[in-house]
């Protein structure tokens, strides 16, 4: 089993994540999603992953990008979405996916349960 991390190497709950999985012997595959950010049908697998009602659930909505783009109006999904691959550091991190399945890490802990 390969688990993916979105991982941003400058935030501590990342880390913190990225070395709880780590200790745990679990195969990983680590994203620098803010080099390699996801696509839009990515994310949008993502967030059915995560069981999110809105894309805005995993998105860092004190960003200065976030107000910039002025995203607190946006009701459409697709243009979240899209916003999120094109300023990936709007998405929320650390995500984990395994499978089927996908958790924030904050706590760092609360990715244990899609293990």
């Amino acid at each position: 089993m390969t688990v993916t991390i979105y991982h941003n190497p400058r935030c501590s709950k990342s880390r913190q994540t990225l070395a709880l999985l780590e200790d745990k012997g679990v195969a990983l595959d680590v994203v620098n999603y803010l080099e390699t950010p996801p696509s839009s049908e990515a994310l949008k697998t993502i967030v059915k992953k995560l069981g999110l009602a809105s894309a805005r659930e995993m998105m860092r909505v004190k960003e200065t990008a976030y107000k910039e783009q002025n995203l607190a109006a946006v009701e459409d999904e697709a243009a979240l979405i899209d916003a999120m691959a094109a300023s990936p550091i709007l998405i929320e991190r650390p995500i984990v996916v395994n499978d089927d399945k996908a958790a924030i890490g904050r706590p760092p802990e609360s990715v244990l349960e899609i293990l």
